[in-house]
Order: C-alpha cells, then sequence, then structure tokens
C-alpha cells in the first residue's frame, strides 16, 4: 500500500533524483485540512464580498440609488403639485406656518384665499353637472350649422359650375379631411403608445434631478467641487439649509409650498460676499444652525471661516454672511495713518482708522473714555492691532502714554520720545516697574478725583502688553503683598481694577494686551471691567467667553472659529465705540498691519507735534502702596472682634481711595493670606481682632531685619 501512495507525492522528474520524505500533514496549509465544500464555500465568500466591496459595485450602486431617486422623489414632487392644484393643501399648510410663525395677519389672507378657492371650486363642480346637457346641446347645433354651410357652399359651387354634383363637393370634402385623420392617428398612436409612458417617466426624472431628490451619498464625487465659489442663489441656501441635519427644519422646508423661499429675506451684496436673514420654522432654534456653522459651509460650496452666522433682532431669524470664494485671503491695503501723512487725531471726537468689516466698509473705532482689552494666541497680530489705535491716538498732542511692554522685543521701541515712561522686558523686575506704573496711574487718578469740580484734565492711557506676564509673577515685595496673582492682596491686580473702577471719568485709562486667556493670567474681574473687548484668533470657545463675554459668544462672535496663522490680525470687537449692525453683540474686523518702518515713520509726525517728551524706562514707587493688615489692625484697635461690615465701613472712612470698593471677598482674601480669616461669631461673620495682632507679629519676625537681629 505504501509503495503505491508514496509516488503520488514525489517531486517532479526535473528536480534531484533523491526522494525527500513527505512533509507531515500538519505542516499543510490550513486551508487544505478544511473538507472540500467548507473551501468552496471560503473561496465563493471572498469571491461575493471583494465583488460587493469593488469600486465599480459602489459606484453601480451609487448610479442606481441616484437615478431611482430622481424618479421616485419626481414622482412625488409631480404628485404633490398636482394635489395642490385641486385642492386646498396648500393654503392650509401656509395658514398653519403663519400661525406657528405669529403672523395672524399674513394667516387671515391665506384663509381668505382658501375660502375664494373652495368657493370656485364648488361653483366649477356645479357647472360639471350641466355641462354634458350644455355640450350634447351644442354639438348638435354646430354639427347642424356646420352641414347646413357646407351644403350652402355646395349649392353656390354648383351654380358656378353649372354641375349639380357639386353641391355635395365640400360635404365630400370634409368626409375625406376626416378619414384621413383618422388614418393619420393611426399611423401615429402605436408609437406613441410605445414611446409615451417612457416620456413620462423620462419628465419625473428631471423633475427630481432638479429638485435634487436623491441622498447626498448618492450624488456623484465632485459634484460639490465643481459648484465652489458658485454665486449664492435663493435655492442654494434653502438647499444648504435642509441638508444641515435637523429633522425639523428639512420636513418643514419639505411642507412649504414654496420649497422655503418664504423663510429668506431679501439676499444683499454686502462688501466681499453677501448677507441673507433667515426665519426659521416654529420648533428649530438659532442655536441648533449656529452649531452647524462647518456643514452649513460646505453646503454652500464654501469654507468655514468664509460664513458667519449671527442673530439679529428678530425672533427665531439667523443672519448668514457669505464671503465671495477666496475673498478673504486678499489682504485689505495698507492703513490710512500711512498712506495720509495730514492725518490728525482727536481723543474725545476722533475715531481710529482700524480696518474694515467683512462688508468691506472702514471700521473705525472711537477711544473716548474707555478702557481696552485685546487678546488671542500667540503669533496673530494682537500687539500690531493694539499698537495701531495707540500709534493713531499719538497724533493727538494732548494725549499722555505710559507704557510697559513685557515682551521686550521692541515691538514699542517708537514710542520712545512720546510715551513718559516706557518699560520694555519680560522679567520680574520689569514687572515691579510695570506694576509701580499702574500704581502711579492710580494715584494721578485720585490727584484727579479730588480736584475742584469742572476741571479739565489730558487724555492720561496706561498701556501693559502681554499683561498675563504680570499676572503670573511671582515677585513678592517687602510688605508680604505679591506683585502678580489675582486677590486682594495682588498690587498689580487691585492698580488695575481701581483704574477700571474710577479713571474713565477723569480720562485715565487702562489698555491691556494679553494672549492664551484664563482665569489665571486674565482675571474675571479685570477683564469685565474693559468698555472694549477685543479677540483675535483663540484655541476654545471657553477662551472666546473669556475674551468677550457670553452675550457676544452667544450672539455670534467665534473668534474661536478664525484660522490660527491664516487669519492673522483679524479681530471680534465688542464694543459700543465702533459701529455694530442693529441687534448684534459684536463686529469682526480685519485690522490694517503697520510694520516696524511705517510704524516709526507715524511716530515720528507725533513726535513732531510734541515739546521734546522725556521718556523714562522706570517709575519712583507709589506713595500709595498701603499695608491692608495694618490698616485693619488700625480700624480695630482694642476692639477682641468686630462685624465684617463695620471693619469694610471703617477701611472705607481710613483711606477713601483705597478701600472705598473694598468687599466682603476683597477683606477675605487679604485676611486668609495673613493667616487670621474671618470667623463666626453668634451667626454673623467677624474679623477676630487677637488673630490679626498674631498675624502682624509673625509677619514681623518674618521680616530680614528681624531675621539680622
Amino acid at each position: 500500500m505504501t509503495d503505491n501512495v508514496v509516488p503520488l507525492f514525489k517531486e517532479p522528474p526535473t528536480h534531484e533524483p533523491t526522494i525527500a520524505p513527505a512533509e507531515p500533514a500538519t505542516a499543510a496549509p490550513e486551508a487544505s485540512d478544511k473538507p472540500r465544500p467548507v473551501r468552496v464555500f471560503v473561496r465563493t465568500r471572498r469571491a461575493v464580498t471583494g465583488a460587493v466591496k469593488h469600486e465599480r459595485t459602489r459606484h453601480a450602486a451609487r448610479l442606481t440609488v441616484r437615478h431611482g431617486s430622481y424618479l421616485i422623489g419626481g414622482t412625488r414632487v409631480v404628485a404633490r403639485r398636482a394635489w395642490d392644484g385641486r385642492t386646498g393643501a396648500r393654503y392650509e399648510r401656509l395658514l398653519r406656518a403663519a400661525e406657528a410663525a405669529g403672523n395672524y395677519e399674513a394667516a387671515g389672507e391665506w384663509e381668505e384665499r382658501l375660502h375664494r378657492f373652495r368657493e370656485q371650486r364648488h361653483k366649477r363642480r356645479m357647472d360639471l353637472l350641466t355641462a354634458p346637457q350644455h355640450a350634447a346641446k351644442s354639438a348638435a347645433i354646430g354639427t347642424a350649422t356646420g352641414i347646413g354651410g357646407l351644403i350652402a357652399i355646395g349649392v353656390a359651387l354648383a351654380i358656378a359650375t353649372k354641375d349639380p354634383s357639386d353641391v355635395v363637393t365640400p360635404l365630400m370634402a370634409l368626409i375625406e379631411l376626416i378619414r384621413l385623420l383618422v388614418v393619420i392617428v393611426q399611423m401615429v398612436w402605436g408609437p406613441l403608445v410605445a414611446i409615451g409612458p417612457w416620456l413620462a417617466l423620462a419628465g419625473l426624472w428631471a423633475v427630481g434631478r432638479q429638485r435634487s431628490t436623491a441622498p447626498q451619498w448618492a450624488l456623484p464625487q465632485g459634484k460639490r467641487s465643481d459648484d465652489a465659489g458658485a454665486p449664492i442663489t435663493p435655492s442654494i441656501v434653502v438647499t444648504a439649509l435642509r441638508d444641515l441635519g435637523i429633522a425639523q427644519l428639512r420636513n418643514a422646508i419639505k411642507e412649504m409650498g414654496d420649497a422655503g423661499a418664504a423663510m429668506l429675506g431679501p439676499i444683499r451684496i454686502a462688501g466681499c460676499g453677501v448677507e441673507v436673514d433667515v426665519t426659521l420654522p416654529s420648533g428649530v432654534s438659532t442655536e441648533e444652525v449656529q452649531n452647524r456653522r462647518k456643514k452649513l459651509a460646505e453646503n454652500l460650496a464654501r469654507h468655514e471661516h468664509e460664513v458667519f452666522i449671527t442673530i439679529p433682532e428678530a425672533a427665531r431669524t439667523v443672519r448668514l454672511w457669505i464671503a465671495d470664494s477666496g475673498a478673504l485671503d486678499e489682504p485689505i491695503g495698507p492703513s490710512p495713518l500711512v498712506t495720509d501723512e495730514t492725518m490728525t487725531a482727536d481723543y474725545a471726537k476722533g475715531r481710529a482708522p482700524w480696518g474694515q468689516d467683512l462688508r468691506g466698509d472702514a471700521a473705525t473705532l472711537s477711544l473716548y473714555q474707555r478702557h481696552l482689552l485685546i487678546t488671542g494666541l500667540s503669533n496673530q497680530g494682537k500687539t500690531a492691532s493694539l499698537r495701531a489705535l495707540a500709534l493713531w491716538l499719538a497724533l493727538d498732542r494732548r494725549v499722555e502714554f505710559r507704557i510697559a511692554d513685557l515682551k521686550g522685543a521692541g515691538d514699542w521701541g517708537m514710542f520712545d520720545g512720546i510715551a513718559t515712561v516706557l518699560i520694555q522686558g519680560p522679567t520680574d523686575d520689569h514687572v515691579i516697574d510695570a506694576t509701580e506704573m499702574v500704581e502711579g496711574l492710580v494715584e494721578e487718578m485720585e490727584r484727579r478725583l479730588q480736584a475742584p469740580p469742572g476741571t479739565k484734565f489730558d487724555p492720561l492711557i496706561g498701556i501693559v502688553d502681554e499683561a498675563q506676564v504680570a499676572f503670573m509673577c511671582p515677585a513678592v515685595g517687602d510688605d508680604k503683598r505679591p506683585y502678580g496673582g489675582s486677590k486682594a492682596t495682588s498690587r498689580y491686580f487691585m492698580a488695575v481694577r481701581k483704574v477700571h473702577n474710577q479713571g474713565r471719568a477723569v480720562n485715565v485709562l487702562m489698555w491691556e494686551g494679553t494672549q492664551d486667556p484664563t482665569d489665571q493670567n486674565l482675571p474675571k474681574l479685570v477683564r469685565e471691567g474693559a468698555h472694549t473687548r477685543v479677540s483675535l484668533v483663540l484655541g476654545t470657545e471657553s477662551q472666546a467667553r473669556m475674551a468677550l463675554g457670553d452675550k457676544a459668544v452667544d450672539g455670534g462672535a467665534a473668534p474661536h472659529l478664525l484660522r490660527q496663522g491664516l487669519d492673522k490680525g483679524t479681530v471680534v470687537v465688542a464694543s459700543d465705540g465702533i459701529k455694530i449692525p442693529a441687534g448684534q453683540p459684536s463686529i469682526t474686523v480685519r485690522t490694517h498691519f503697520i510694520d516696524d518702518d511705517a510704524a516709526k515713520a507715524v511716530a515720528q509726525r507725533a513726535k513732531n507735534l510734541r515739546d521734546g517728551v522725556t521718556t523714562r524706562s522706570a517709575v519712583e514707587p507709589s506713595k500709595t502702596v498701603v499695608d491692608a493688615l495694618a490698616d485693619i489692625a488700625a480700624v480695630l484697635g482694642s476692639e477682641p472682634k468686630l462685624l465684617t461690615q463695620e471693619v469694610l465701613r471703617r477701611l472705607a472712612a481710613l483711606n477713601p481711595g483705597e478701600y472705598r470698593e473694598w468687599t466682603f471677598s476683597d477683606l477675605r482674601q487679604v485676611l486668609e493670606a495673613a493667616g487670621a480669616p474671618p470667623r463666626k461669631s453668634d451667626g454673623r461673620m467677624v474679623v477676630d481682632g487677637l488673630r490679626v495682632a498674631d498675624a502682624l507679629a509673625r509677619r514681623a519676625d518674618e521680616t530680614p531685619e528681624s531675621a539680622s537681629r
């Protein structure tokens, strides 16, 4: 038996004559161990799977579904049109839409139209009841009249030809014409019956294709890219809204007899794009549309940054601004500060030429008595945007500048000879100088506040660029008060707050520029103290809310959707100092870029207007720096404990300029930092005099003088 089996597994004769041992069965491929039917099934399954997943199969499936959907959808559209034409469904649908929108005047008009339609339809139906009688009578009269006329013509012809047989010639000619028409109909009827249904199907398919009734995934690839940059029309906007993926919106558009056109206001040309207001159907919120900005832009054949969605005053309405394709990537041109060497500035009545809005109109900003905050990611044009405003205002010789550039890269160097203080550098020492500069603003503000009523003061602008460096500074002064931080013990934080609280009344203003805002490097009380809040591109929506506030972001402001690196100098502004369309809380501005050489030229014009300003690189420490813990101990006196409200009242009486705006939170922060927090006594918060005295004693022991002793 072995001899009979071995030859079946021998190598072909071309190989070595030596016979190798047969490989064990376990070394064969796994498929060979399976029964033949199983192997056939596996191969068949793989073949079927490959065929199904093949690109040709998928293309054929898309083609079939697409054209089948065109036919089905076209049939549905034609059937609906026929139904609307024969019934009052269209009027009822529009009546319900008007009632849902609260437009009862339009609802009454549609109800009246529906009533007229039903009356006319009833009249037509009643006329149909008597139509057969009238038709038969008319047919009999017409036939008799026709035959009589033909005979009369025949008689006239017979008299003319003197042939009596010509009397019936016209009648026979008519009969021959009828026979000929019957022959023609017999010849044409067959082909018409054969091709008529196909013509009807082609018509239904054309209607479905025109209305885009096929699903999006079945459309041919590249169709959208072919439409990129196409002009915006009402049908494109409605289709884009319909395909947003909001079921209620899609169904409402399908039910509208005008295919959703009633939702749209007029499409207006707006700068390098168009603008249209969309009134949403009942049940669809503006937030749902805002959250689908990217998909809406793609449906409009635009990039996300080329579509802006804002909320106007009208209820349940969104305003779409759609840029021309690629228009936002084009530069906007030089600043008027550079091109017009005769330009001057007026702090009180003028407006800084800052850039262009999306409509292409000039965007100008009033700086009168407005604290300013500008923020954004690093290297997006923050300093250039802030510096452009300062350069314009420098052309008003009455304005005094005190500037701290905590980046120290020389971006503000051209203000040497314009600013009375110019601090440049990123170290803790520079932060200390910047803090003392802001405390000097506070001292000047308090001097002005105590001046006789009616005294006029020239504007004093304090600018701190890269302010996050100051808030994050770990340096601590000799009085144990930190320079950085966001508590009431922070010298920089408290100085900025004081300027925000009372500075604008006497033309002492604070401008700050900061990057990548957080609660640590841009405290809430500071950012909310700015009247003009500006943001370049940011990373997240939460940062956008920090920069501009919840109201602006909820109303459509979206600096977090700008393109990092591509939208340099594009800012979103929330301020009453700039013209903003009615009903909107913010506006997007593409600012003019002024490079260093042009900035130096503008700065030189500003220097020529002034009488030789001496610029200092540091300031003397403010004499108004207070020791809050010592003042608390002073107002306590010999009292073992005192209600917190009373402590605040006595502090305000002791030093109104310092403590008038203090709250319980400020008092608690100082006491907790000193290790003497307020406590409850008889259910009320009090300040413990013994704890405050102990805290002062501990602080005295920790001073360098006591350590040396």
